[in-house]
């Protein structure tokens, strides 16, 4: 079915079209990245307990422009990500992310590309006691970069996880009791080989006083509160716990990982961060 629209548009031929984006820039000065930001599109990522799950993402992706052009054409980008849904069916992992990546550098004839996908990840978590099942999300980001000269890109993981966090000087110090809080493990993680998301996940939820679940009936929330209580810690020990757990791991290569805790009593918060070296 052809619309009302269709029917009135008059034939063009596209080589009368000006290609002003390839004419000459009026400042000689090279870009080192312009692009497209926040483009949102259905997405499917690699998922340890059902081998992909389905999500949404919001995509930015960035070229290098010599000083020599005007202008960059953003339209390609769009068409590169196309490709990567129809050709992919939506599912990012290590081989179509490159493919990707290789691709927007041949459409916009760039030296280097990067892309980076923003979506929240989840996972199903039972609570302790009851085993009551729900989905918690964990916000996170994979970002490709490549250059021409070298055969690999690079990637970085991006992960926000929520725990639970008591504090040890008030439990020391209080008749009864001790405050706690909600505090956020960041994980910016590289790695040389594909690794599951649930790994690091583990990894955080394993350093705070205890993990966050989406469910919990009245016996998990005295187990919970229970658990923290007995493992009060400071985000200094939070993130040297996590750090430590990421430079053992065979395939991460570089981390920065800060941990912030919403304080409960305080009129700030606090945080703690350590990077790799």
């Amino acid at each position: 079915m052809t619309s009302h629209d269709e029917k009135n548009v008059t034939p063009i031929n596209k080589s009368n079209l000006e290609d002003v984006q390839n004419a000459k820039s009026d400042f000689a000065v090279d870009i080192d990245r312009v692009g497209i930001k926040d483009f949102c599109m259905p997405l499917a990522v690699r998922d340890m307990a059902n081998s992909f799950q389905h999500t949404i993402a919001h995509v930015d992706m960035g070229v290098d422009l010599p000083a020599a052009f005007k202008g960059t054409h953003m339209s390609r980008f769009i068409e590169a990500l196309e490709a990567f849904r129809e050709s992919s069916n939506e599912k990012l992992d290590y081989p179509s992310l490159k493919r990707l990546l290789q691709n927007v550098c041949t459409k916009l004839d760039a030296q280097k590309a990067s892309i980076c996908f923003r979506f929240p990840y989840f996972m199903t978590k039972q609570a302790p006691v009851s085993k009551a099942s729900a989905q918690v999300a964990y916000n996170c980001a994979l970002t490709g970069e490549i250059d021409r000269d070298t055969e690999n890109p690079t990637f970085l993981i991006e992960i926000d996880v929520p725990v639970t966090t008591v504090c040890p000087c008030s439990k020391a110090i209080s008749r009864a009791g001790a405050h706690g809080q909600r505090s956020h493990i960041i994980m910016k993680i590289r790695i040389d080989r594909f690794t599951w998301l649930e790994e690091f996940i583990h990894i955080a939820e394993a350093s705070g006083s205890a993990p966050i679940y989406a469910l919990l009936k009245r016996e998990d929330e005295k187990a919970v509160t229970e658990l923290a209580y007995d493992n009060a810690y400071f985000v200094e020990d939070v993130v040297r716990s996590v750090a430590n757990k990421l430079k053992e791991h065979e395939h991460v290569t570089w981390f920065r990982v800060e941990v912030e805790s919403h304080e409960s009593i305080h009129g700030h918060n606090a945080f703690a961060c350590i990077e790799s070296k």
